[in-house]
């Protein structure tokens, strides 16, 4: 799968879904690299959410740290937190946090779960499908995707509770507690309340 991320004007859409699946797309594009220019430039210009949303508040924080760095800075932090040579400050890999280990058995189930979708990982994509960007490209698929065996609310909330949300706050934390965070702190916060969203949604289904 590729990660595109999403433009200003589809952030803006008030389409539940469509905004759901873009959202996906700006967590998945952001966790697997800092954001190119282009990208900077249109979280600067988007405008703040003066709405009673529960995401208003860490979704305005991210804006405004985004105006605070430039690339530099962010490619700087990514870097930091998820990047370097050996073990990481933070892993971006489920298996991680639900086994302890890389390369465990969420990730064969994981991939079991794929297949049943028939989804496989691009061969482009040197990381392991647990992570975090890939699962977030995942439902970004299942909610937008054209056939409704496969891309449908029973779907998205089966690969979300098997495979996000038993580990998604966990990373939450590890990256807000790291002393570099900036930018990806606020990031982990939009994320964590977006799940929760995301979450007591998908709780309410039949």
């Amino acid at each position: 799968m590729t990660i595109i991320p999403p433009t200003a004007t589809e952030l803006a859409s008030h389409d539940e879904d469509f905004a759901r699946a873009e959202i996906y797309s700006l967590l998945a594009h952001l966790f697997y690299a800092p954001p190119a220019p282009e990208l900077l430039a249109q979280l600067r210009e988007a405008d703040d959410d003066d709405s009673d949303s529960v995401l208003a508040p860490s979704w305005n924080a991210l804006l405004a740290c985004a105006r605070e760095l430039d690339v530099t800075a962010i490619q700087a932090e990514h870097d930091t937190l998820f990047g370097g040579v050996g073990k990481p400050d933070v892993y971006l890999f489920g298996s991680h946090y639900l086994a302890g280990f890389l390369n465990e058995k969420p990730l064969v189930r994981l991939r079991d779960d794929l297949a049943a979708l028939g989804l496989t990982r691009d061969p482009a994509m040197p990381e392991t499908e647990d992570h975090i960007a890939y699962l977030c490209e995942v439902m970004r698929f299942l909610i937008t995707g054209a056939n409704a065996d496969t891309s449908n609310l029973a779907r998205q909330r089966d690969f979300f509770s098997a495979h996000i949300r038993p580990w998604a706050d966990d990373l939450c934390a590890a990256i807000m507690q790291q002393p570099a965070a900036r930018f990806y702190a606020r990031l982990a916060e939009f994320f964590r309340d977006f799940n929760n969203i995301e979450a007591q949604g998908f709780d309410m289904l039949p």
